[in-house]
């Protein structure tokens, strides 16, 4: 969700989604929620009311300071794992679904062009599946692989493939159309896209990063663009016996982007 616009086409839509899809477990990422950048706990209680079971984040994690204070104490929202040991809040939840399934989920981010750069991520899963193995600990495992390079989250997803249910990419805002269900049985995403206007750069109003791109000096912050949102991305089904996937659909509606809706 990037701003106010982003998360106000959420909170309006998400309750209806949940009912067409018939959904029994919803995640949410929210780290540029706050006017662009961070999350307060405010919006993160509305994002759970909407209809999230889980808020994940990334390198924007701790933007609004007041999150570190309340990050350890919210079980529902989840911040990358691989950040260093004593950083508030957790990395991962545990969580039951309507079903009843229980279901790891994972925020994890890669290190290729990002910042801060965190602990190794593919030695984080490996501690987190080792914890909590698919089909023993858990019913499901959802990763949300928060990365800028695309060769580090597909990488990624064939590592894992085979021991979670889905990959999904955040952190460049885009749509990708590569979802596909991995050899192994992982259903993989790149990127699931913003909720956010796409008449802008990334979300945010696009005067300023244009002016950036043009004279290489900013001329203030940018601020998130304002414009109808387009809510992104994508339906899993999992299989009930191994926790692995059976589908994967990709999720767009409202705004500028052509909509595109999992069959019901």
């Amino acid at each position: 969700m990037v701003g106010r616009t982003g998360r106000t086409a959420v909170f309006e839509r998400l309750p209806e989604l949940k009912r067409r899809l018939n959904t029994d477990l919803v995640i949410v990422n929210g780290e540029n929620a706050a006017s662009g950048f961070g999350i307060t706990r405010s919006i993160l209680h509305a994002t759970l009311e909407a209809g999230a079971d889980v808020v994940t984040s990334g390198n924007h994690a701790f933007d609004q300071k007041e999150t570190l204070g309340w990050a350890g104490s919210e079980d529902r929202f989840i911040r990358p794992v691989n950040f260093p040991s004593g950083t508030p809040g957790r990395g991962s939840t545990v969580v039951e679904a309507a079903n009843g399934a229980r279901v790891l989920v994972s925020n994890i981010m890669g290190r290729v062009f990002m910042h801060p750069e965190l602990d190794d991520p593919f030695q984080a899963v490996e501690k987190e599946l080792a914890a909590c193995p698919l089909g023993e600990a858990v019913d499901a495992i959802i990763i949300d692989f928060h990365a800028e390079a695309t060769s580090e989250k597909q990488c990624f997803g064939h590592f894992v493939d085979g021991r979670v249910s889905f990959v999904v990419g955040t952190h460049t805002h885009i749509p990708t159309a590569d979802h596909q269900i991995l050899p192994a049985g992982t259903a993989y995403m790149s990127d699931a896209g913003m909720c956010g206007d796409y008449d802008s750069s990334i979300g945010m109003d696009k005067e300023e990063p244009l002016h950036r791109f043009l004279t290489k000096v900013s001329k203030g912050r940018m601020e998130p663009a304002t414009g109808e949102a387009t809510v992104c991305g994508a339906l899993v089904v999992t299989n009930d016996s191994t926790g692995l996937a059976r589908d994967i659909h990709p999720i767009r509606v409202g705004g500028r982007l052509s909509e595109i809706m999992p069959p019901v």
